[in-house]
């Protein structure tokens, strides 16, 4: 089998990339290790920057985001007893987020894929990109106990951060940036009205918690944890005593509560892989970063390297130009690292880091700064709706 780019792994940054490509009259073929089912599994992220929102109205996935998911204009930040509001399409002149799960984003891309009549291989088992290095990449995995060889231009790593692909360059090519934090996110799925019109992240002396929502009946919510904690230690009637205690009273006062439809325990960390082109594979997505899923980014960066790989892919298509492949890594790693920052400091401004009431002092410092500063409130409003993307030329 041949195409022009294969594509390792059927998460959104995959599959939104297929869609770009294929609109582009670039073939593609996509691999992925688990099943549709698994896939669309996931509890993921649910906040779109306005310009992931705009790259799914580009692949022509975006008709069913648009009619039912939610804009929103502004953000609360609670501490000390008050809640401000960060608006965000005043600040940024007139930029906005989408709510809308990354269930739904995938499940979207899919069916765009399918009405394309794009291929994709789900269950592959064996799965491992050869040949990156020299003219001739191919991936191959086993389908139904046969093997199965793919001839390539190029290979896209769409596979997450323990995925094949970065395991598959030398060690010696890549630099490897982490932090682990000593921390983790509880977070469970209710079908319950949302606390509240807009997102609420509250930072208080117990610790870090998040009021979100998936529609206008479904809502998510994370309080901070140990890591030494298990699901099975939270009952659902500890989980919402303990988000009341680190809401503000009116919020918490008006909470409706109910029997949780998922719970889990996600640990935090942050990490950049460098670089993100390794001859003829790039890599997208959490196969190259990760970051807290404080300020929602996760799913939004990945989104960016997939605009990223689909413009120079264009160009080099379109105008011949091998040279345009080399801007992906630098281009991409100078969004990510500015989100790295501020995932990181968002992270470390909201949770409770340690017993020590220094710490906590300074936390409320720079929350009732930020909070009050017009310069101090654009910082974040940009920041949050996605700085511009890198150009490329």
């Amino acid at each position: 089998m041949k195409t022009q780019v294969a594509i390792i792994g059927a998460g959104p940054s995959g599959l939104l990339l297929g869609q770009l490509l294929q609109r582009e009259g670039i073939s593609s073929v996509i691999v992925e290790a688990k099943s549709a089912e698994y896939v669309l599994g996931r509890i993921r992220a649910g906040v779109l920057e306005q310009g992931s929102a705009d790259l799914l109205r580009e692949a022509g996935a975006g008709e069913r985001m648009d009619r039912e998911g939610h804009v929103h204009e502004g953000f609360s930040l609670a501490f000390a007893g008050r809640r401000e509001r960060i608006d965000l399409k005043a600040l940024t002149g007139g930029k906005t987020v989408m709510v809308y799960g990354q269930t739904e984003v995938t499940r979207d891309l899919m069916a765009a894929r399918e009405a394309a009549g794009g291929v994709t291989f789900y269950e592959a088992r064996d799965v491992k990109p050869e040949g990156f290095y020299g003219d001739t990449p191919r991936v191959s995995f086993l389908k139904d106990g046969e093997r199965v060889d793919i001839e390539c231009d190029y290979i896209a790593g769409c596979d997450g951060f323990h995925g094949v692909c970065r395991q598959s360059v030398p060690r010696e090519a890549i630099t490897c940036f982490e932090r682990v934090y000593p921390f983790g996110w509880l977070g469970i799925l209710s079908r319950t009205p949302p606390a509240a019109p807009e997102l609420i992240y509250a930072s208080h002396e117990r610790g870090f918690a998040l009021c979100s929502m998936r529609s206008d009946t479904l809502s998510r919510y994370y309080v901070q944890c140990s890591l030494d904690d298990r699901v099975d230690d939270w009952s659902d009637d500890r989980f919402w005593d303990e988000l009341r205690r680190r809401l503000p009273e009116d919020v918490a006062a008006s909470l409706t509560t109910g029997p949780s439809i998922e719970k889990s325990i996600a640990p935090l960390r942050s990490f950049v892989a460098e670089p993100m082109k390794f001859g003829r594979m790039f890599l997208v997505g959490d196969a190259a970063h990760i970051v807290p899923p404080t300020g929602a980014k996760g799913l939004n960066l990945a989104a960016s390297d997939v605009r990223t790989l689909h413009r120079v892919l264009s160009i080099r298509y379109r105008e011949g130009r091998e040279d345009i492949l080399e801007q992906y890594s630098p281009a991409c790693l100078r969004r990510i690292w500015k989100a790295e920052r501020f995932s990181w400091w968002m992270t470390s401004l909201l949770h409770r880091l340690d017993d020590d009431p220094f710490s906590r002092r300074m936390q409320l410092a720079d929350l009732d700064y930020f909070t009050h500063s017009a310069a101090g409130r654009t910082t974040i409003a940009e920041n949050y709706v996605g700085l511009p993307y890198e150009p490329i030329a």
